[in-house]
């Protein structure tokens, strides 16, 4: 596998305010369940604002290789003309999915109950990552997996020949297990029911139901358990992508941070289980506002803009760490240009991320001057207000997450910040640089 030179980068203080429009990528997460889904259905599947960064182009490769053909237009639309549900065709060669835990997850679920076999590896990062929390329970509707130590890639996964419908509980509050598992049922005959005790993102539920697959969902006393009908037959449908709520962060904080700042961020997804962040922001004073609301394909999406304020410290509920699982790093950012401390808890699932996030947030804060105390399950972080003093080199552990969210420190600290590399941003945020310069960052390569 070939790997790219790293590009160390150094953000600056900000000249001027920011300001403008951020127009930010497609939302990752349906990107990749609107490719997946639609090449589980038979006809055209046609999808508007698809995310083309590496995680989501890895699954699209990946789609090609089970048989379906996956097209991009020339205005930038794509369309995937789907196999059907069991219609699978196995792939000739790797499956290489770069960083993507989702994509590799939710494929392994899709393929699980179809009897083929397929080799599944990734990059460096995801060949650390934990597999196993997946593979257990689809050996349960009869699928079979070698994989290396601690459930690692590469794993060779061979679908279930009789598959079995199941009824499980996913204890690890993860929609990457819970969506693996939904899409294995859709193969399999009969009712299979997933459990969960926490509510996390449901866009595999809602998009099932547009593709018209057999679907309810059962609230419970903590949590909700989902059933599908299996042996489905899906229907295409088109998908408008909305834009990315986790992208969408990093040009807010940054615009929350630097004095004088305002942008609008169009078209951002509002789905209740994807703005943890903006609540948290919100509860620290952030002037937040989301105008235009309206629907999207079963989507709430609207604009938001933001503006320059002054934070305050907060304690973050443990129960709102699914609803923004991946934007810890720049909210612990914006804690500590906060006045007091604020407390992030809940926050287990960070340390088999990209990185171990947790480890990795806590020694960045460091290096730009903040004091923090590092536990198992999250960060306690003493706000410094505007007197961050910033310097240092970031180790940004290969996560695309750390590297941008220390480049939006970068441009309110006091000295530069820099970050040892940001060729990873590609895989979820091919512009972010571009896109942070249009607004009036200060980005320069180090000297």
């Amino acid at each position: 596998m070939v790997h790219a030179s790293p590009r160390p980068l150094r953000a600056h203080a900000a000249g001027s305010l920011l300001g403008g429009t951020a127009a930010v990528p497609g939302d990752k997460s349906i990107s990749h369940r609107a490719l997946i889904l639609g090449a589980l259905c038979v006809g055209e599947t046609r999808i508007e604002g698809l995310l083309e960064a590496e995680d989501v182009l890895n699954t699209a490769a990946a789609m090609r290789a089970f048989g379906a053909r996956v097209e991009r237009h020339a205005d930038g639309s794509w369309s995937v003309f789907g196999v059907g549900v069991g219609g699978l065709g196995e792939p000739e060669d790797v499956l290489d999915f770069g960083n993507s835990g989702t994509g590799s997850r939710l494929v392994m679920g899709m393929m699980a109950t179809t009897p083929i076999r397929a080799v599944f590896t990734g990059d460096d990062s995801l060949r650390r990552r934990p597999m196993g929390r997946v593979l257990e329970p689809l050996r349960l509707f009869g699928a079979e997996a070698q994989a290396g130590e601690g459930g690692r890639m590469p794993i060779t996964l061979v679908g279930a020949r009789e598959a079995l419908p199941i009824r499980h509980h996913v204890t690890l509050a993860s929609a990457q297990v819970k969506s693996a598992l939904l899409l294995a049922a859709l193969n399999a005959p009969g009712r299979t029911t997933i459990s969960q005790s926490a509510l996390t993102r449901d866009h595999t539920e809602r998009m099932l139901r547009a593709f018209g697959a057999q679907i309810h969902v059962e609230p419970l006393e903590t949590g909700e358990a989902i059933s599908v009908l299996g042996e489905a037959e899906l229907t295409a449908c088109p998908i408008a992508v909305p834009r990315d709520p986790s992208s969408a962060a990093f040009p807010a904080v940054a615009a929350l941070l630097v004095p004088g700042s305002e942008i609008r961020v169009p078209d951002v997804l509002l789905n209740p289980r994807r703005t943890g962040l903006f609540a948290a922001l919100r509860a620290m004073g952030a002037s937040l506002e989301v105008v235009n609301r309206r629907d999207s394909g079963g989507e709430e999406i609207g604009d938001l803009v933001v503006r320059h304020s002054p934070l305050s410290g907060i304690e973050v509920p443990a129960d709102w760490a699914p609803s923004m699982i991946d934007e810890y790093p720049i909210l612990a950012v914006a804690a500590a240009f906060a006045e007091g401390r604020t407390v992030l808890r809940g926050l287990e699932e960070l340390r088999v991320k990209e990185s171990d996030r947790l480890a990795a947030v806590a020694a960045g804060l460091k290096a730009i001057g903040v004091r923090v105390e590092e536990l198992a399950d999250g960060l306690i972080i003493e706000g410094m207000g505007r007197d961050v003093p910033g310097g240092g080199i970031i180790a940004t552990q290969m996560d695309h997450r750390i590297a941008m969210s220390f480049l939006v420190a970068g441009l309110a600290s006091r000295d530069p910040v820099a970050v040892d590399d940001t060729t990873m941003i590609a895989t979820s945020f091919p512009e972010f640089c571009p896109l942070m310069r249009r607004l009036g960052a200060n980005f320069a390569e180090p000297g």
